[in-house]
């Protein structure tokens, strides 16, 4: 379990693809993140990266390696190239829950539609794909990129709904955020809250 509040931007610095045969069968990617670790790291630990669950399978000095599966790769955005990526420890008892209860399995991908300075703040907006618009909500949680962030205003159309999020200058200061342009592709996981009521309700239903 995650809280979506950033702890550090790694770099991605090397991406070694696996293959199985002529097909690609995902890779081996190191992060270098100085300050990071902890001196209780220990091979098996699980760290998110841009919002992704991932396990620590080598250590180094400041650095660290994962192994993402095909499917994690074909399911995410921004794990399979070199370049700045948000990191956060798992979650411990007693640590303070500051974001909201994030699992580090990312849903799907958003596309960036607008992101542009508003007086202090920032103003973000993302396509949401059609399968995950029904959990966006009003003022309800949303996880980009593995920061957790609250929605502001919720548009919906035919193919999905579009997003409004507001970031405070110290968000986008100290995430990957602040690369973000029209067209970028970003990690989304839902609040895992509406995931259970809705599945309650199915069930209910189908009762």
């Amino acid at each position: 379990m995650f809280t979506g509040i950033v702890a550090a931007v790694g770099n991605i610095v090397q991406v070694a693809p696996y293959h199985d045969g002529d097909r690609d069968a995902g890779a081996h990617v190191w992060v270098r993140a100085p300050g990071f670790l902890r001196e209780s790291t220990r091979l098996g630990d699980s760290i998110a990266i841009q919002g992704a669950c991932m396990t620590v399978v080598e250590l180094g000095n400041d650095s660290f390696s994962v192994d993402i599966s095909r499917e994690s790769l074909s399911k995410t955005a921004g794990l399979d190239t070199e370049g700045e990526v948000n990191l956060e420890h798992a979650l411990r008892m007693g640590d303070s829950l500051d974001g909201h209860l994030v699992s580090g399995h990312v849903d799907g991908v958003g596309e960036v539609s607008g992101f542009e300075p508003v007086g202090e703040s920032w103003d973000l907006r993302i396509r949401v794909p059609h399968n995950l618009a029904r959990y966006m909500a009003y003022k309800g949680s949303i996880t980009v990129d593995g920061v957790s962030l609250t929605v502001n205003e919720v548009d919906d159309d035919g193919s999905g709904c579009q997003i409004r999020i507001n970031l405070i200058p110290h968000t986008v200061q100290v995430t990957t955020l602040k690369h973000l342009t029209v067209g970028s592709l970003v990690n989304l996981e839902v609040d895992m809250i509406a995931r259970y009521v809705e599945r309650v309700l199915a069930v209910k239903g189908q009762a």
